[in-house]
């Protein structure tokens, strides 16, 4: 679990990000970022029943998907407001390739 510091909650940032922000697509995985006037980066994470209708699988995308941040939220610039949006196919993966994915996107974006 992330810390409170990191998460995004507020229907309002959520929106502003969508609005303003940059993003990038991969096959598995939508990144839509904006920076903010914070010391540290702050992350939402969507998982979509696109993605499976069983909530069990979309929560255990979504817990993978928060130990990877969790784990290189020392390598991530601060200063960010950072959305990581799921596509299908994501189930496919291991996750050692969720977690490959998931950084080389961050570093095409320069966020690491």
């Amino acid at each position: 679990m992330l810390a409170k510091p990191f998460r995004l909650t507020k229907r309002k940032d959520f929106e502003n990000i969508w609005q303003k922000g940059k993003g990038r697509l991969d096959q598995f995985l939508g990144i839509k970022f904006l920076a903010n006037d914070l010391e540290n980066s702050r992350f939402a994470f969507i998982v979509s029943l696109k993605i499976s209708k069983k909530a069990v699988q979309r929560n255990k995308v979504k817990r993978q998907l928060r130990e990877i941040i969790r784990l290189n939220l020392d390598k991530i610039k601060p200063g960010y407001d950072i959305i990581i949006n799921t596509r299908p196919g994501i189930l496919k993966l291991t996750y050692q390739e969720l977690d490959q994915t998931l950084i080389d996107l961050l570093k095409k974006l320069k966020l690491i």
